[in-house]
């Protein structure tokens, strides 16, 4: 007897629909196909994030045992482990980038209202890349140092949700301020990298199109001082400085002062020199601001952790591609799920008991509302929860 909807149909119906048709639609996603639609691979890769499966094949066995309920899963079309490793391989990857970035839009407008740490008004997002790691041997494109393969994930987070704004896929060989040239600033904002970003035409585009950057200097760095601020030196201050560039290049690239910003941090004894073009905001509001830039690093932890983004289903460019868009997917899916039900649980659980609950024919609310929490806080300390860290829960 029928008593409901399965929950991976409940969680699938906060998909835009309407949305992925025009992805699909874009790239011609389903042109000449007659066994396995687009969507249809999305759900099957999706299923397969959300239940930490190891290959295509431990994937399609999975979904051939639950044959009786796949309909009611929304998949309509053959599962088999060839075409499912064919539309990988084939399916242009780009549908399923721009419909992550559809889903990112739409969970960035359910976050919009939440509070930032910091008194800063301003968007603030931290920029920084994460190598994955690929076998050279299965994969001979992704060849990037000795015997080494791999690709290169770089995000531009938005430190006040901890959701991704955007996301790029690149050989490992591709340097990382090169993604500057691909960014479209947004005037007010504030964007905090790392020293690997330290390009001055590059941070003069930011300058010119109305943004702040915060960003390390290296040592290395040739200045001329021309004018010191005064700072307390017991909040770990150092120095507040403006100056002129001296390097050649440098000072043709970015002619116009700097702000720069020395701190000691005492916990971990480290002194920090950060570059700025904000003459306006504290120094110590600055130095403090540079900390965020860690969200974007827990977010690559969490991602690697809980989502397969390091064991890969197939070794073309294409199917590495399609697989990681389509876990960046099924992460934002779950953070909208979370908005949306009001949910006082991480990402983490949220994920683990979709994992055991997703064909029980159960509301989905009830499946999230029935957890023993007593049983999270158990668990080992040393666990990564990415929500909680970042929201101070």
């Amino acid at each position: 007897m029928n008593k409901g909807r399965i929950v991976f149909a409940q969680l699938m119906e906060w998909l835009p629909r309407y949305e992925f048709d025009k992805c699909v639609h874009r790239y011609r996603g389903n042109h000449r196909v007659r066994r396995l639609s687009c969507l249809d691979q999305f759900l099957c890769m999706a299923f397969a994030q959300l239940t930490y499966r190891r290959s295509l094949r431990d994937t399609v066995t999975c979904l051939r045992a639950l044959k009786p309920k796949l309909y009611h899963a929304g998949i309509r079309g053959t599962i088999a482990r060839s075409t499912l490793a064919d539309a990988n391989e084939g399916r242009d990857w780009r549908i399923f980038a721009d419909f992550a970035q559809v889903l990112i839009l739409q969970a960035r407008k359910l976050y919009a209202g939440e509070d930032f740490a910091t008194l800063l008004q301003q968007a603030t997002y931290a920029l920084d890349s994460s190598t994955i790691e690929l076998c050279l041997g299965l994969c001979p494109w992704s060849k990037f140092r000795n015997e080494e393969g791999a690709v290169k994930l770089h995000t531009l987070l938005d430190v006040r949700n901890d959701l991704p704004t955007v996301a790029f896929i690149t050989p490992a060989r591709v340097h990382d301020v090169n993604i500057l040239d691909r960014l479209v600033f947004e005037p007010g904002a504030f964007y905090v990298m790392d020293r690997a970003y330290l390009h001055f035409r590059r941070l003069n585009r930011i300058r010119t199109s109305g943004a702040f950057f915060l960003i390390r200097a290296r040592k290395n760095l040739v200045f001329k001082r021309r004018y010191s601020h005064q700072i307390d030196k017991a909040t770990g201050l150092r120095s507040d400085q403006t100056i002129i560039l001296q390097s050649f290049y440098p000072r043709k690239h970015y002619p116009d002062p700097l702000r720069r910003i020395c701190f000691f941090d005492a916990e971990t004894d480290t002194r920090f020199v950060f570059l700025s073009n904000n003459f306006i905001l504290p120094a110590l509001s600055i130095a403090e601001l540079y900390k965020y830039r860690w969200h974007v690093e827990i977010f690559f932890k969490w991602i690697k952790q809980h989502l397969r983004i390091k064991a890969f289903y197939g070794t073309s460019f294409n199917a590495v591609q399609t697989q990681i868009w389509i876990a960046i997917s099924v992460y934002v899916l779950v953070a909208i799920i979370k908005k949306q039900l009001c949910l006082d649980l991480s990402l983490y659980t949220i994920l683990q008991i979709l994992s055991i609950t997703l064909f029980h024919k159960t509301p989905i609310l009830q499946a999230f509302s029935e957890i023993d929490l007593q049983i999270e806080e158990a668990s080992s300390p040393k666990q990564l929860y990415l929500w909680d860290f970042l929201t101070g829960q």
